[in-house]
């Protein structure tokens, strides 16, 4: 039996003692009336009447199914459902008594049994019982959450949702997820691909941000036999504002802090070419490393190339995956300041290094500006280089 089976109803009514049934068991329960075990409804007195969603034994119904109970002629006093093995499946009861429907996520590949009482305007009291079992899905889909949970981060970081798997259903997952900043703060999702989404404020992130991120992906279908297996969640705070900005032309790194200029850095830049000229556009940290070993070869360049390199520098900053760096670069001090001649890092004395490092973060924004190279598109943090009205529209 297919999943939309599962929208069937099994009807239960207690008339003249006898039950008559569509698919289940019903047996007479106890009065909610003292005195009135054994009574028969009466024509003025119309039994009970309870409907179950999923109907009594679907097959491979869907994760994302709500489970319901309904009464009419009556109200429900109690519902359970659960799992082969014993666990309980939440739900919630109308105020009213005129329903039950479930509010958690259904398991792959399992038997549910759902047990319902419910009594008539007389008292007189009926229980009824439905079975089904849930699809197993092809594969399934997990995701990982940046920042982690408990991080402190820049005012430039975005939230990063990583999948496992490739998402086909993207209204569905998206739906799924869920940013809740305090104070509040204007942002939107954006599918960077079909395995990452992130999400950004419509500016850089208010100083002493609280973020909740949650993706509530159990039972959530995100393409052809492709189901989310599990929820996540992580909670992360933003620090100070701190804002850079790096002037190609002029060699000179500005750190501003909560809109204040405190350091004035001399730095040089990738030398003019096609391959090492440093991007323009805004860029954001995302690691930070006291010793990074820096490899030519895994950008392509062969080590008999003349501009082939392979050294050690300290405190290294990540800005692109193509691999520009804010590092030490203490065998250049003397064009810092006058002249770009690296390979397309920003380089700076060891102390200058070394500071800017210990004043660092994860996620603080470093602008580059009077560049003919530009930034290319997810090389890097690259969200704050969409224009808002571009980045807010819906890609699915």
């Amino acid at each position: 039996m297919s999943g939309l089976a599962g929208r069937g109803r099994v009807v239960v009514a207690l008339v003249a003692g006898v039950a008559l049934t569509a698919g289940c068991r019903t047996t007479a329960g106890s009065s909610a009336h003292p005195g009135t075990d054994g009574a028969r409804p009466t024509a003025s007195t119309p039994a009970a009447v309870l409907t179950f969603e999923p109907a009594d034994q679907a097959s491979r119904v869907r994760l994302d199914q709500r489970v319901a109970v309904h009464v009419s002629d009556g109200r429900l006093t109690g519902v359970t459902a659960t799992r082969t093995g014993g666990a309980v499946l939440t739900g919630s009861m109308a105020g009213d008594g005129s329903g039950w429907l479930s509010t958690e996520a259904l398991a792959p590949g399992s038997s549910y049994t759902v047990v319902a009482t419910a009594v008539d305007a007389a008292g007189h009291a009926v229980t009824a019982q439905s079975q089904f079992g849930t699809l197993t899905p092809t594969s399934s889909l997990r995701a990982t959450i940046q920042p982690e949970n408990g991080q402190t981060v820049g005012v430039g970081m975005p939230v990063i949702v990583s999948f496992n798997r490739s998402v086909t259903d993207r209204a569905g997952v998206e739906h799924a997820l869920a940013v809740t900043a305090t104070p509040p703060v204007t942002g939107a999702w954006h599918w960077m691909s079909s395995r990452e989404m992130q999400w950004r404020p419509e500016e850089f992130w208010p100083s002493g941000t609280s973020v909740s991120v949650t993706a509530a992906l159990a039972g959530v279908h995100a393409g052809p036999g492709l189901w989310g297996s599990a929820d996540s969640s992580a909670s992360f705070a933003v620090g100070r504002a701190q804002i850079s900005t790096v002037d190609v032309t002029q060699h000179t790194l500005t750190v501003r802090r909560n809109g204040v200029v405190i350091r004035t850095i001399p730095v040089t830049t990738g030398r003019a070419g096609p391959k090492t000229a440093t991007r323009d556009g805004i860029k954001v940290i995302i690691t930070r490393e006291t010793s990074r070993r820096m490899d030519a070869a895994t950008t392509g360049v062969d080590p008999k190339d003349p501009n082939y390199y392979n050294i050690v520098v300290r405190y290294a900053m990540r800005l692109t995956w193509s691999g520009e760096f804010l590092h030490a670069a203490p065998w250049s001090v003397g064009s810092q300041g006058h002249a770009n001649v690296s390979h397309g890092c920003t380089g700076m004395s060891t102390a200058n290094a070394k500071w800017m490092f210990d004043h660092s973060r994860i996620g603080d924004v470093v602008i580059y500006t009077h560049s003919s190279r530009p930034l290319e598109w997810g090389n890097g943090y690259t969200a704050w280089n969409m224009p808002w009205g571009t980045w807010s529209t819906p890609t699915t």
